[in-house]
């Protein structure tokens, strides 16, 4: 259900994005960069904040840790971690594969600054075995995103 809404995500928007569908599990950023053979760095991860009455996706690099003080600057609020049954509610994504694409409904998209290191990231696609390879700022394009630092 959530990988085909990603599906049809790209197949409308990006057509040319690959969904790469492994066997193993790429739940964690350690499993998902293992199974990519990338850095832990270059997984982008998706984390889902409430922030007063707002649900938004921050995009950040999967080493990189929220700076509380940074978030509360940039959100104007502090903003709290969504539990697991929120974040399948509002995404619409289990969580281990919770990506900014083809959200069970609208929400607003931040993409750390950590993310613009690289050329080609991989953020999950909708299950916790699926990803894409692409570009920061390509990802930040199709998910209407605002670029922010918010990590330490």
């Amino acid at each position: 259900m959530s990988l085909e809404s990603v599906r049809r995500f790209f197949a409308e928007h990006a057509p040319d994005i690959d969904i790469i569908e492994l066997a193993e599990s790429t739940a964690t950023v350690e499993m998902a960069a293992r199974a990519h053979h990338v850095a832990p760095a270059q997984i982008a991860k998706t984390l889902s904040l409430k922030v007063k009455n707002e649900v938004i996706l921050v995009v950040t690099c999967g080493d990189a840790r929220l700076d509380n003080r940074k978030l509360k600057q940039a959100l104007g609020a502090k903003a709290r971690m969504l539990s697991v049954d929120e974040v399948v509610n509002y995404t619409g994504h289990p969580v281990g594969g919770v990506c900014p694409f083809g959200l069970e409904q609208p929400l607003q998209v931040l993409c750390d600054i950590s993310l613009q290191q690289f050329s080609e990231v991989l953020p999950a696609a909708g299950s916790i075995h699926s990803a894409v390879r692409i570009s920061p700022a390509r990802m930040a394009e199709l998910t209407d995103a605002r670029w922010v630092d918010v990590c330490q």
